[in-house]
């Protein structure tokens, strides 16, 4: 948290003080400077006057402009440098929630220096749209650039892709060639990232699209996905059960788990309880599946070969693989002693 060297709601009376009654009413209803931060939009306050928003809005501008002209604001020039050193080392451009939390610890005063920020003149805020959050600036090229970027590095991740944190940053750096280098540093990189509504961060710290289920996790089967991935190698349901309740402090029942596994298509049962990753490229389905897909792979093969090639597929003893073998109506010898599909 950095302290200023002055009090926000202090400054903001004295520039209120300059107004007229009603245009100074106006910009503390707009601003929420008064009861309690609660803030009037344009219609609400044009009600209350009865004029329109249009003229709410013009009188909101009047009022800001006749500070920015008034002798009081050359007066205050050290408070709005202060400000945009702060912006200018947080990267030129920044999302404004971050930046009122960095700067102030109580809620109260965020709202007199949103004031401040619009007051000063080397400050510019771009609202939120669909794919970045409110957000302020002091170098609108660098803006531009590093909201091009962030549009580079989102369309660069797929929906199931999850990016570990160096990973992420590597890519974004690499699109960031219009901006200074002095800012390519991981923790400007890691601001900007504010900015972006595609892209954010799970609950184990990798990155992926906001929309993707290994981001967002709504469930006991997205918490396990990612318990699995960061494993690395199949897990039993009941350990899969546990890791979620330890790492998400998340109730996790071992039969609800279970069922879970079962249901999503994202994991194959490999062995007696355990579970894998699709993706790792097991094959789906029970053993008689996975011979099949070998035979079918590598044309006949002896008994010996298809319990090699199966135990790679699957954590079952050899007399499971053989037991499998002995359905006359899938599988059939060659003359040679070899087994082949019988399909």
């Amino acid at each position: 948290m950095l302290m200023l060297t002055f009090k926000p709601h202090q400054v903001t009376s004295k520039f209120l003080k300059i107004l007229n009654d009603r245009t100074r009413d106006v910009l503390e209803k707009r601003y929420g400077l008064t009861n309690g931060g609660e803030t009037h939009t344009l219609e609400s306050i044009g009600a209350l006057y009865g004029i329109t928003r249009e003229r709410v809005r013009q009188i909101e501008n009047h009022g800001v402009q006749t500070i920015q002209r008034s002798k009081l604001y050359d007066e205050h020039a050290p408070i709005f440098d202060e400000l945009e050193v702060i912006i200018r080392n947080h990267g030129l451009v920044i999302d404004e929630s971050h930046l009122l939390e960095t700067i102030a610890s109580r809620k109260e005063h965020r709202s007199h220096i949103l004031l401040l920020l619009t007051i000063g003149k080397q400050f510019a805020r771009t609202k939120e749209n669909q794919h970045f959050t409110d957000r302020w600036h002091i170098d609108t090229s660098v803006a531009a650039a590093v909201e091009d970027a962030l549009h580079v590095l989102a369309n660069s991740v797929e929906m199931d892709d999850l990016v570990a944190e160096n990973e992420l940053f590597a890519r974004f750096k690499r699109s960031l060639a219009k901006v200074p280098g002095t800012y390519h540093t991981n923790e400007h990189l890691d601001r900007w990232l504010r900015l972006t509504k595609r892209l954010d961060r799970n609950p184990l710290g990798e990155w992926g699209l906001v929309e993707s289920s290994n981001v967002r996790t709504k469930g006991v089967r997205d918490y396990a996905y990612l318990i699995v991935k960061r494993h690395g190698s199949p897990m039993h349901f009941r350990e899969v059960a546990q890791a979620i309740e330890e790492t998400f402090s998340r109730a996790a029942h071992i039969a609800t788990t279970h069922n879970e596994l079962i249901k999503d298509d994202r994991f194959v049962l490999v062995g007696r309880g355990l579970y894998a990753l699709t993706e790792w490229g097991y094959t789906p389905g029970v053993v008689k599946d996975v011979i099949l897909a070998v035979l079918e792979k590598h044309g006949p093969l002896t008994k010996t070969e298809i319990i090699d090639h199966v135990r790679k597929e699957r954590y079952v003893k050899d007399n499971t693989i053989v037991v499998n073998l002995q359905d006359l109506n899938l599988f059939a010898k060659t003359s040679d002693g070899k087994y082949k599909s019988a399909l």
